[in-house]
């Protein structure tokens, strides 16, 4: 198909990497070279940290950043990094992680779950339900707010991370604040309008799509009934209760339309919800960071996680 891509973004999409699922190791590479050459940005005003807490299937690296001129408790987040629930890691966004804890002046905690296929469903979940508990359980000692403790989460880590806010509702206890669902993975069934027609875009497509579900999933059959809506939140019929939101999508990317469903029937449910949809961008589209919708994106993120945590304006 023909795109009507950004004018500064479609330049980049011919040297944009195309990751075959079907060979994991080589996606895993792939993601890790591309992420290796995004320059991170400066760290010097925050302390980061690398700690191994006790997760459901034994240890569980997290990544600390807090910044040095904190004094007293400040909001906190746990980041929870995209990749399809197969590629990714603490490490491929490090430089979102720098610039989240740097320009808002919070506490971020990444969290490098176990990724599918070897971990299928819920291993990543279940690692990140932990990795938030530890926070809440650990807030004082961190310098977090407990009470303003959020999720962010872009990609598959958007899909986790409304998976995570289902599962601590459901389970009662402490339960995020807020909630960023940046072009989330929500919907195995990948019947939409969008996912049907984008068969052959940048970064994410079909064929990724079905990839990534089946790995996720493993003895579960992607779009079968058995399928629970803590693996895929879109079939979550109640959403009730659950913390505010804030929902990015973009114009040629298959997740679109899951993303504004899932938006639009958490504000029939009572949900405040902010939704963002960004003209002429596809799935990753921000990694081309000059270009000003990536710019106007990123500023749009930072002004929603801190309204999310109850923060001053950002500038």
């Amino acid at each position: 198909m023909s795109y009507r891509f950004d004018p500064e973004l479609a330049p980049a999409v011919p040297f944009l990497p195309q990751l075959d699922f079907s060979d994991v190791a080589t996606a895993r590479a792939t993601i890790t070279a591309l992420s290796a050459q995004m320059p991170a940005p400066d760290a010097s005003a925050l302390r980061i940290e690398e700690r191994t807490i006790e997760g459901p299937g034994g240890p569980l690296p997290v990544r600390i950043y807090r910044p040095l001129a904190q004094r007293g408790a400040v909001p906190g987040l746990l980041y929870i990094h995209g990749g399809g629930f197969v590629v990714g890691s603490i490490e491929t966004e490090h430089g979102n992680a720098i610039a989240l804890a740097g320009t808002l002046g919070i506490v971020v905690v990444s969290v490098g779950y176990r990724l599918a296929p070897e971990h299928p469903y819920p291993a990543g979940l279940h690692d990140c339900e932990a990795a938030f508990l530890w926070s809440a359980a650990n807030a004082g000692a961190l310098g977090i707010d407990a009470a303003r403790l959020g999720v962010f989460g872009q990609s598959a880590g958007g899909g986790l991370s409304a998976a995570l806010c289902l599962l601590r509702r459901d389970r009662g206890g402490p339960q995020p604040c807020f909630q960023f669902l940046g072009i989330p993975e929500l919907d195995d069934r990948l019947q939409t309008p969008s996912m049907r027609a984008f068969t052959d875009t940048p970064m994410w497509n079909l064929p990724a799509a079905e990839f990534s579900w089946r790995y996720y999933l493993g003895d579960l059959v992607p779009g079968s009934a058995d399928v629970p809506a803590h693996a895929a939140p879109a079939r979550e019929s109640h959403l009730a209760g659950l913390p505010p939101a804030c929902v990015t999508v973009m114009e040629f990317d298959p997740l679109r339309d899951e993303g504004l469903h899932y938006a639009q029937r958490l504000l029939q449910a009572g949900v405040s919800v902010e939704l963002h949809a960004y003209p002429g961008t596809f799935h990753g589209s921000s990694l081309i960071t000059e270009a000003a919708i990536s710019r106007r994106q990123w500023a749009d993120t930072c002004a929603a996680v801190a309204r999310g945590l109850g923060l001053p304006p950002t500038a």
